[in-house]
């Protein structure tokens, strides 16, 4: 069965609930499966799913080191909380990450939800209004020093009541020019009104808000949401990325369920879809979803 459009599939194995030798082992496979196109992580500095605490590997160094293992796909982090590091670092971090990737990085950004990961170590968790307004300059922030005025001096000022810049530079520039495509994370009026203006692509959470698990309506709502502001505003989707992320459980009966999910998606409109797999899981477990959903998926999308 055929799209209009094509399919990329990719594999998220955030790092929780694991240890590094596994982790590493699970990416060593990853770039034995032609399949997978894209390879993810998350970016939480405890477990999510817990109240408090919970094993966590920091996102960026996570990505980093793993890199090597699958040095000709995608990588992706979905995504990156804005209150973790100050924009203008992790503008830096990302430029790196351009680099090792060869041109290969897909930066997904969010303004931050798990408020106990931010009590726990200090970092400002703000009522969700001034959230979203760190978020937005933030998000300029990053496009700023992608840009080619940040490539030498005099650099590039921006007035912002949160994150100015004065002539700052981004030495050396982006190997992709204009720097890596840009994803978001919101949900809302406003994160999907960000996403409709300056975002290349959108990707749906893992964990549902509210505990919602209907994931294929949600994607189906949120989509419709972000065309009707895209012709609200003019701009021509043609290209946009629309990405929905897929549990596979840890049994290849869910990794069935995650293939009719999937196959559905794609005839929603999803044009990219992100496996995403327990990383305790391991290597054994990377081949399990690629001979239970990967393989499938793409024989069945072409």
């Amino acid at each position: 069965m055929t799209r209009p459009h094509r399919v990329a599939i990719g594999i998220k194995t955030s790092p929780q609930d694991t240890d590094w030798a596994t982790l590493d082992a699970a990416w060593a496979r990853i770039g034995e499966h032609d399949v997978f196109e894209s390879a993810w992580v998350n970016d939480h500095l405890t477990n999510a799913r817990d109240a408090r605490g919970g094993a966590s590997l920091e996102a960026l160094t996570t990505l980093a080191a793993l890199a090597h293992h699958v040095p000709d796909k995608w990588l992706g982090i979905a995504v990156l909380s804005a209150t973790f590091r100050h924009p203008a670092v992790l503008a830096k971090q990302l430029t790196v990450l351009d680099h090792v990737t060869g041109g290969r990085l897909i930066v997904g950004l969010g303004a931050g939800w798990h408020d106990p990961e931010h009590l726990a170590f200090g970092i400002p968790f703000p009522p969700i209004v001034e959230r979203f307004d760190r978020f937005e300059s933030a998000l300029g922030v990053i496009q700023a020093l992608f840009s080619d005025a940040a490539r030498n001096l005099p650099g590039v000022t921006r007035p912002d009541p949160f994150y100015p810049l004065d002539g700052a530079t981004n030495e050396p520039g982006t190997l992709t020019p204009g720097g890596p495509p840009i994803w978001l994370g919101g949900q809302r009026r406003r994160g999907i009104d960000l996403a409709a203006r300056y975002a290349r692509g959108w990707i749906t959470p893992h964990l549902l808000p509210g505990g919602r698990t209907d994931r294929l309506p949600y994607f189906i709502e949120l989509r419709g949401r972000l065309l009707g502001r895209m012709e609200e505003i003019g701009r021509d989707p043609t290209g946009f990325e629309f990405a929905i992320q897929v549990p596979t459980g840890a049994s290849a009966e869910s990794c069935r369920d995650g293939l009719r999910l999937a196959l559905d998606a794609a005839q929603a409109g999803a044009t990219h879809i992100v496996l995403s797999m327990p990383a305790a899981l391991g290597a054994a477990g990377i081949d399990m979803v690629a001979s239970e959903l990967a393989n499938p998926l793409r024989e069945a999308l072409g």
